[in-house]
């Protein structure tokens, strides 16, 4: 890409396998046009050439991921086994042409071929592995792992349907399946040998062995087959390429010919169809008990399949399995792989044979536990009669594990039993179940928190007690998002101007951002600035006249919230805003005013009823605003349907301003307000997840502050929080309420958004309300900031230029001397030439 030199890696003769230049990946490409995909130009569909290209670039990944498991292998080398239940990855082609260092080379072999580069990146379906930020961090750790040449294994779900497409009808959201994986997926290969068996539900049997030593029998209901599926991860500058492993879940015996047979055809695959079910898609919804079962399966199938996958890497590489914990560092990606704990117990003293302390203390110096939530009811716990239904023998570790546990706890807190009922892996307040972020506690050797203000309310509120009984655990990784996609790839424009003003640095290093500081002051670099900026609007807005027949105007301030659909993220605070504004332009239409254009995004949670509801009241809000005449050209409401990677790799670029506005205490980091800073949009938000970190970075006059802080809306709450106060005492927020209350936005139907304001006025748990006046002021600056765009422009800059420290390198780095204590590993290329030698000798 222009403005970005190719990696210097170690180079041999140029052939169709493994070139890079321009002419070899043109001949490459027609080569598996022919004879990987069978077609010539006349029958090739822009599939195939997708496909064509796809396969082309796939074997550059491959010479360097098979010399990284070679090089792995012969030193045996320590490694990190990322367990998460998201992946949210991202589309792989433009990412791996960005880290090869052939983007531009790529692009002119096919554009020779008188075919459309940019169409074909296109043809590429997302990967539907994640759903929001902690499968998107995910992705960017691994990213950084491999840039950083870390050896690493990421270990997730192949989910089949993913999470869903989003459509938007009516104003409501409407789920679709996600269809993937329907063209097929060039970039995973299966490993079908390496498959392991995981057990669920039936019994234990206890017994005494040939040597009289008390033993432990599972006696499973069913086994589903474990297959794996991996992908190259490319490391960017270097030759690294490390494996992210994806699991499908199958039936051993697919098909039951004997009850075929008999006439039972639907029965003969029934075996089949359950087992699959596992990987069918990402969060079953878990109302219902069948969906909470299928769910606990999931976690299970994960991190067992996993486990036994480390099991058979060691002994691959001849190393005792007294020194598991020196060959593995995994880290659990919140609590969704928190089953490790008790697995690799099983694994360690059922199948292997370890004696139970040994086994105990290699299960905690093997796991570490990152927490991602402040939210209580987020921390998963699984009813106990559920659980022991499908994990009979992980009950009996779980409890062996608490019993021990406690005893310390008695004999360090003595006298104290609501400590021990607070920090028993085992909740017995009404219904019981096991605490999985306990477990995670318990059977770690490291917690950590992803961003700083985070990381301290963790130990004061949620895990305190842990805090307290084990405070050298603790620590904060503030999270980052890789540069590789969310500039490199997503913003060439600006990436260029940056390489034009300060040198290349900064691509392999994102402190040296920091150079662009002094250039805030040079007038010609702000205008060349906000000339990207505004080129990056027009892309945008031609994408949602192309995509979805919406018209915006990319000459208006573009106010931007995309992100997951929460009630504490408050997209329906803005809503109140975008209504409030409405109202006084309304009120008086000659009132002086910078024309806006507001973007939402982000799906909700299929059984979240009140975040749909918020999704239809933006909808609702914007159908009337968009075509009312009196606001013409002044505001425009758009919700970006089905929003992902490639959608936010639009977006992030083109933001003016970025809406960060959660309720003070309730988000973790956030990553998308990162992503927001590094391509140069000013942040409207609370102090609230990394946002904290952002301003103190930015600076406090490059960022657009309001709301009550975390202590105050502690306050609050004890205080007895009215919300009905606040709307008795604002008469800007009661002409807000009392508008949609009255069916203006929902043709005269007062019942539609009835539930939300009952539960604003009556209950708000997440304040907005008692923030509503504040943020109204605070986008009265914005507008008054944005009305001198120079001085605009020399605010984007700095926040920029101050952006180095969220880079995912530097988190990764920080995992890898505090946490994992493990060495990078360089890499160096196979001769292709000599592997063949090799295996004929």
């Amino acid at each position: 890409m222009d403005g970005m030199s190719r990696p210097q890696l170690n180079v041999f003769p140029e052939d169709e396998r493994t070139g890079l230049d321009k002419d070899v990946i043109k001949r490459a490409f027609l080569d598996h046009l022919f004879f990987s995909q069978g077609k010539f130009p006349a029958l090739a569909t822009m599939n195939d050439y997708y496909l064509a290209l796809a396969y082309t670039i796939r074997d550059r990944l491959l010479h360097r991921w098979i010399s990284t498991a070679a090089a792995y292998t012969e030193q045996g080398a320590r490694t990190v086994c990322y367990l998460s239940a998201e992946f949210l990855l991202g589309t792989h082609l433009g990412n791996n042409l960005i880290n090869l260092g052939i983007y531009d080379e790529a692009r002119e072999a096919v554009e020779e071929l008188g075919l459309d580069f940019l169409e074909l990146l296109r043809q590429e379906e997302e990967p539907g592995l994640g759903n929001g930020g902690l499968g998107r961090l995910a992705a960017c750790f691994l990213d950084s792992m491999a840039t950083l040449e870390i050896p690493s294994l990421g270990y997730g779900i192949r989910y089949e349907f993913g999470i869903f497409d989003q459509d938007i009808i009516d104003g409501w959201q409407v789920e679709k399946t996600d269809k993937w994986l329907r063209f097929g997926n060039p970039w995973e290969i299966q490993r079908a040998e390496w498959a392991v068996e995981v057990m669920l539900g039936g019994r234990t049997e206890h017994y005494l062995d040939e040597h009289n030593h008390a033993r432990v029998r599972w006696v499973p209901q069913r086994v589903v087959k474990a297959v794996p599926y991996d992908t190259p991860i490319l490391g960017y500058c270097n030759n690294t390429a490390n494996t992210l492993r994806l699991w499908r879940a199958e039936a051993p015996e697919s098909f039951d010919f004997g009850v075929f047979n008999r006439g039972d055809y639907y029965g003969a695959v029934d075996h089949k169809i359950s087992s699959e079910n596992i990987t069918k898609v990402l969060y079953p919804n878990d109302e219902a008990i069948e969906g909470k079962a299928l769910r606990l399966e999931q976690q299970f199938f994960l991190v067992s399949a996993s486990l036994q996958d480390m099991f058979r890497i060691l002994d691959r590489q001849n190393i005792p399995v007294e020194r598991f914990h020196e060959k593995f560092a995994a880290q659990m990606n919140d609590t969704h792989p928190a089953l490790a704990v008790c697995e690799l117990m099983r694994l360690l003293v059922d199948e292997r044979h370890v004696p139970w302390d040994t086994a105990w203390e290699i299960t905690q110096k093997t796991l570490a536990y990152t927490n991602h939530t402040l939210l209580p009811e987020a921390l998963e716990q699984w009813p106990l009669a559920l659980f022991s239904r499908l994990l009979p023998r992980h009950l009996e570790i779980i409890y062996e594990i608490n019993d021990r546990f406690l005893e310390q706890v008695r004999v360090r807190y003595l006298g104290d039993p609501e400590r021990v009922g607070r920090l028993s892996l085992i909740n017995e307040s009404g219904h019981r179940a096991v605490r999985m972020a306990h477990l995670a506690c318990v059977g770690s050797h490291a917690i950590n928190g992803v961003a700083a203000l985070h990381s301290e309310l963790l130990k004061q509120t949620v895990l305190k007690d842990f805090y307290e009984l084990w405070p050298d655990k603790f620590s904060n990784k503030t999270n980052g998002v890789t540069p590789r996609r969310w500039m490199f790839l997503s913003n060439p424009r600006l990436t260029r101007l940056i390489t034009e003003a300060i040198g290349p640095t900064w691509t392999t290093d994102l402190t040296h951002l920091s150079e662009l500081a002094p250039l805030a002051e040079d007038s010609a670099f702000r205008q060349r600035w906000q000339a990207v900026k505004q080129a990056n609007k027009a892309d945008l807005a031609r994408f949602v006249a192309h995509r979805f027949g919406e018209q915006i105007n990319p000459e208006t301030l573009f106010d931007v919230q995309v992100k997951r659909i929460h009630e504490y993220k408050r997209q329906h605070l803005n809503a109140l805003h975008i209504v409030a504004t409405y109202l006084r332009l309304k009120n008086n239409p000659g009132r002086d005013f910078v024309p806006r254009t507001y973007l939402f995004g982000g799906k909700a949670a299929p059984g979240y009823h009140m975040a749909k509801l918020i999704i239809k009241l933006i909808n609702s809000v914007g159908s009337i605003v968009n075509n009312d005449p009196d606001v013409a050209g002044r505001l425009k409401i758009f919700f970006v349907p089905n929003f992902h990677v490639s959608n936010g790799q639009r977006i992030y670029p083109a933001a003016d301003l970025s809406e960060q506005i959660s309720t003070a205490g309730k988000e973790a980091s956030g990553t998308g307000n990162m992503k927001f800073t590094l391509n140069g949009a000013l942040t409207i938000g609370t102090l609230d997840g990394a946002n904290v970190e952002i301003r103190e970075r930015v600076g406090e006059e490059n960022f657009f502050l309001f709301g009550h802080t975390e202590d105050q809306i502690t306050g609050l709450r004890q205080a007895g929080y009215r919300p009905m106060d606040f709307y008795h005492g604002n008469e800007e927020l009661k002409a807000v309420i009392d508008l949609i209350a009255s069916g203006y936005f929902s043709r005269g139907d007062k019942r539609l958004f009835q539930p939300l304001i009952d539960d604003l006025l009556h209950h708000d748990p997440f304040f907005v309300l008692a923030d509503f006046a504040a943020y109204l002021s605070c986008q009265d600056r914005v507008d008054a900031a944005y009305r001198d765009r120079d001085a605009w422009n020399r605010m984007a800059i700095l926040n920029t230029a101050h952006a180095g420290f969220f880079s995912s390198d530097r988190s990764i780095r920080e995992y890898q001397r505090e946490i994992w204590k493990i060495p990078s590993v360089p890499i160096t290329l196979i001769d292709p030439d000599q592997i063949t030698v090799t295996v004929m000798q």
